[in-house]
């Protein structure tokens, strides 16, 4: 089957803007207490559940999944741009990092304690999100936890042609509804356990919505 359109133009631009991106994104450490404070709540349900291990889907250059493994998770993260997992390799020696995509990623049925789709769905057309979302509660274990975070909107879609210091990028980003994620994800058979609405700070231009889902024990 091809590969979608948006994919390869999500690739090619993460490949161009890596090196940039790794340089400017800001670590955990330096996010703002909120961001902080729902990561470190998804890695205490994470750890007091034990089920297994968190994929970190969409990566980048590992920050966070290196954040992560310092809250004391056992993690590894998967990206679809090779060059964001050369260097993540690169930056966390420690850690397992694999390219792959979020519709399929290399991960086998039931297996994992949580998935943390961090500022990585965005690039998912809407009517492809109900694949995804399923996907993301197959590869679950039950009672598996999910953490979605990333810039939502009233379904806006933007196009940028440059990104991350001025280089060109071609992909889409689409600000979807919180309420539709939420209504999407429950449709896939994730309950959603809590939702953070963080409206634009000072500079920014987008709301933030962080969601926190599982999958029910015993389905």
């Amino acid at each position: 089957m091809p590969e979608p359109t948006y994919l390869a133009a999500v690739r090619e631009s993460y490949d161009t803007v890596a090196a940039a991106y790794a340089e400017l994104v800001r670590s955990p450490a330096e996010l703002d207490p909120l961001s902080r404070s729902m990561l470190a709540a998804f890695a205490e349900v994470v750890r007091t559940a034990g089920l297994g291990p968190v994929a970190d889907l969409g990566c980048g250059p590992g920050k966070v999944t290196a954040h992560l493994a310092d809250l004391g998770l056992s993690v590894f993260g998967v990206d679809l741009s090779p060059k964001m997992i050369e260097l993540a390799r690169l930056a966390h020696p420690d850690l397992a990092f694999a390219v792959g995509s979020m519709t399929a990623p290399p991960i086998r049925d039931g297996t994992l304690g949580g998935i943390l789709a961090y500022y990585s769905a965005h690039h998912t057309p809407p009517e492809v999100l109900p694949v995804v979302f399923a996907g993301f509660r197959r590869a679950l274990a039950p009672g598996g936890h999910l953490m979605m975070a990333g810039h939502v909107g009233d379904d806006e879609l933007l196009r940028p042609t440059r990104a991350y210091g001025g280089h060109p990028v071609s992909y889409e980003s689409h600000l979807v509804r919180p309420d539709r994620i939420v209504a999407l994800l429950g449709r896939a058979g994730l309950e959603v356990t809590s939702r953070l609405l963080q409206e634009p700070g000072e500079g920014a231009k987008w709301a933030v919505g962080t969601f926190l889902a599982r999958r029910p024990a015993g389905l």
